[in-house]
Formats: C-alpha cells, sequence, structure tokens
C-alpha cells in the first residue's frame, strides 16, 4: 500500500482501450499441434507435481506432532478466575505450569489459585483490567516480579452479551469490544518481545465458531472474535516472517458456546439459540486448549467436526 503522503503522486497510466490489432497472419496446423501438447504437458506436469504435495498434506493430517513439556513454565491466564479460564488454569496446573490468574473477580481468582496449588506448583492472582494498556502494563510488572516472565499467554477474557446492535448503549458495545479484543492487542504487544528473548512461548488465543458461523444477536461478540481471528492470522505470520515462529507459538481455539452460566442458557433457550448449535462442557475445551500447547496446533475446533467444513462460510 502506499504512504498517505505518496497518494496521487505517481502519474496515472491509462490502459491501452481497443480491440488489439490483427497481425494478418494466421495459425497454421503445426502450431496448433505444438500447442496442444504444450497444454497436455502442462497438464501432467501438474498432476506429477500434485502428488507429493497431496501425500505430505495427508501425511501431516494423521501424523501427531511430539508432545512438548511445559513443565516449569509459567502461565498467565485471563478471566481465568471463573468457567474456561479457570479449567485451562487448572488443566496446566496439571502440566506442571505455574499459573498468574488474572482477572476482575478477586474472590473467585483467589479460589482458583488455591485449587492450582494443590498442584504442587506456584500460583498468584493479579486483579486487572486487560481492556486497559495501562493495567495490563502494571500487571506485567507484578507478574514478572512475583512469578517471573511469562512463557505462555492465554486470551481468554470475554463477554458474551446477547443483545441485538439496536440494544444495549454505544458504551455497551464499546466494552464488548476493549475487552474481547482490545486486550488481545495490549497483551500481545506487552508480552511477546520476552518470549522472542528468550526464545520460549506460546500465545493463545480464545477466539469463538462465531467468527466463522455469525448468527442473530451477538452483533457486536460476533464482531469481536472475527477481529481476534483476524488478529491472530495476521500475527502468525508475522513472527513467520521474522522468522521466530520455531520458539513462539501461536494457538487459536474456535469453541461453540460453552455450558458455564446458567442465565446464559435460559437466554439461548429464550431466543431458539440454544438448540441450534452444539453446547459444550468448559473442561472439554480447557482440555482441547491445553492440548493446542502441547501438540502446537495452531487452530483447535470445537466440535472437532466443523474444522473442515468452516472453510466454506469464508
Amino acid at each position: 500500500m502506499q504512504s498517505l503522503q505518496n497518494i496521487g503522486q505517481t502519474p496515472y497510466q491509462k490502459a491501452l482501450s481497443g480491440k488489439p490489432r490483427s497481425s494478418g497472419s494466421q495459425s497454421n496446423p503445426l502450431d496448433v499441434v505444438k500447442f496442444i501438447a504444450m497444454a497436455l504437458l502442462d497438464v501432467l506436469t501438474f498432476f506429477v507435481l500434485l502428488v507429493p504435495l497431496t501425500v505430505n498434506a495427508i501425511v501431516e493430517l494423521v501424523r501427531q506432532a511430539p508432545k512438548k513439556n511445559i513443565s516449569g513454565w509459567t502461565a498467565l491466564v485471563t478471566g481465568g478466575a471463573n468457567g474456561l479460564g479457570r479449567d485451562i488454569c487448572l488443566q496446566l496446573a496439571q502440566a506442571g505450569c505455574h499459573i498468574a490468574v488474572v482477572d476482575l473477580d478477586a474472590t473467585g481468582g483467589e479460589q482458583t489459585v488455591a485449587d492450582i496449588r494443590k498442584h504442587g506448583v506456584k500460583a498468584q492472582f493479579f486483579k486487572a483490567d486487560v481492556s486497559s494498556y495501562e493495567a495490563v502494563s502494571a500487571m506485567k510488572g507484578e507478574v514478572n516480579a512475583k512469578l517471573g516472565p511469562v512463557d505462555i499467554l492465554v486470551n481468554n477474557a470475554g463477554v458474551l452479551p446477547l443483545m441485538s446492535l439496536r440494544e444495549g448503549t454505544p458504551d455497551d458495545l464499546k466494552k464488548v469490544i476493549e475487552i474481547n479484543l482490545l486486550s488481545h492487542l495490549w497483551t500481545l504487544r506487552l508480552f511477546t518481545n520476552d518470549m522472542i528473548e528468550r526464545k520460549r512461548g506460546h500465545i493463545v488465543a480464545i477466539a469463538s465458531i462465531a467468527s466463522y458461523l455469525p448468527i442473530e444477536r451477538i452483533i457486536a461478540y460476533a464482531a469481536s472474535k472475527y477481529g481476534v481471528r483476524g488478529l491472530m492470522g495476521s500475527f502468525a505470520s508475522e513472527l513467520h516472517i521474522e522468522g521466530v515462529d520455531e520458539f513462539v507459538k501461536t494457538t487459536t481455539v474456535y469453541p461453540s458456546f460453552i455450558k458455564t452460566r446458567a442465565e446464559l442458557m435460559d437466554v439461548l433457550k429464550q431466543f431458539g439459540i440454544k438448540h441450534r448449535v452444539p453446547i459444550l462442557k468448559s473442561e472439554t475445551v480447557a482440555r482441547a486448549t491445553v492440548n493446542g500447547i502441547l501438540y502446537n496446533k495452531m487452530h483447535v475446533y470445537l466440535p472437532k467436526a466443523v474444522g473442515p467444513i468452516v472453510g466454506i462460510y469464508e
């Protein structure tokens, strides 16, 4: 793309118009035969080259990546006090990780910390509003002082208000974007460089299947999750181009609705949504998320069957 300073300064080159003039020469039968032969050769070459590519793709699908050891790593989980975030914390603790639980719910956060410590690892609760860059920056300093540098970042914090675009206040809509999307930008900006310098890290984003299959009454939420999907795709590409994706990995998780709040389930039922989408247990999503880290999976879809077909809706 052009910079703003250069826009309009390149002379416009008008394309040639009209039909091309005939040279007056006509193709002879030998030229036609040669053209057909070359075309057939190109097609044959394409299929010959396609064979090893297809075999390699099939092998990659069935081959299990080696499981990595994350015992002793420090993981930070936003929204870790309750629901999916809590279950991710506990499963990472079972894998031997020390855990920084980040949330605004101090009561739930301290209880999660107490349960994590039963697994023999270190854990601390950090109260922070992850939608604020300043709050995340201050929280990072506290985490580094108490637990050391972060090896695994799990951006899980999010809100799911079921409302139309025409409902709620502008501040309500803004808050959804700030918590669900901007928080990812702040944490990536603040934690990535440390991982690159230490040549060890894994960044996880909890997106949603709604970032492929949006439905009614979750407009702000769907927009934020589409943003997370785009952010992580671009971020992974950036890490690759910079040559650091060998030691800083990314995983984006796309779950369907998770059964964590009774009131959410009631609203989904009220609006006729509950029976149109799979409802998952948070333990199931947490287990798949941690497996995504252990096996360096770039994408995790839940239910798994959704993965091969979501590309249709691109």
